[in-house]
């Protein structure tokens, strides 16, 4: 049984995606949508492409040459898990960074002053000014 096709129009707002989107992801070669009289149409397996395009923008975080990597599999030159492997350890390190961040934001919201920044002396206990650099004298 042949797949049905969807045209590109169909395609961008079912994904509610700009059709220059589609067509740049085609020229990044991560699509190759079907031709038929100059037209882009798109089977069941391109619809799942783009789905899985999305989620990973959208939720992984990750950029279109890590994308390309993981739907290329593994090559002569280069293992998707690598890829995959870096983007968690990216993710991780947003993670952590994000906790640090709502650890002083609460912090801050527990001081009864009305400017924290500049009023409550343990908050200001916990920001670390770096020390002066040492810089080698010319004489």
């Amino acid at each position: 049984m042949r797949d049905t096709l969807v045209a590109v129009g169909d395609v961008a707002d079912r994904f509610d995606l700009p059709i220059s989107t589609l067509h740049y992801w085609e020229r990044r070669g991560l699509i190759t949508p079907h031709r038929r009289a100059g037209r882009r149409y798109y089977d069941a397996e391109h619809l799942y492409r783009i789905a899985l395009i999305r989620l990973w923008r959208d939720t992984g975080l990750m950029s279109l040459d890590e994308i390309a990597a993981v739907l290329a599999g593994r090559t002569a030159t280069h293992n998707w898990r690598d890829t995959v492997t870096s983007r968690i350890t990216a993710i991780e390190a947003q993670l952590n960074q994000l906790d640090t961040a709502r650890g002083y934001l609460s912090y801050m919201l527990e001081c009864t002053r009305d400017n924290p920044a500049a009023d409550c002396l343990q908050f200001r206990a916990e920001v670390l000014v770096p020390a002066p650099k040492h810089r080698p004298t010319h004489d």
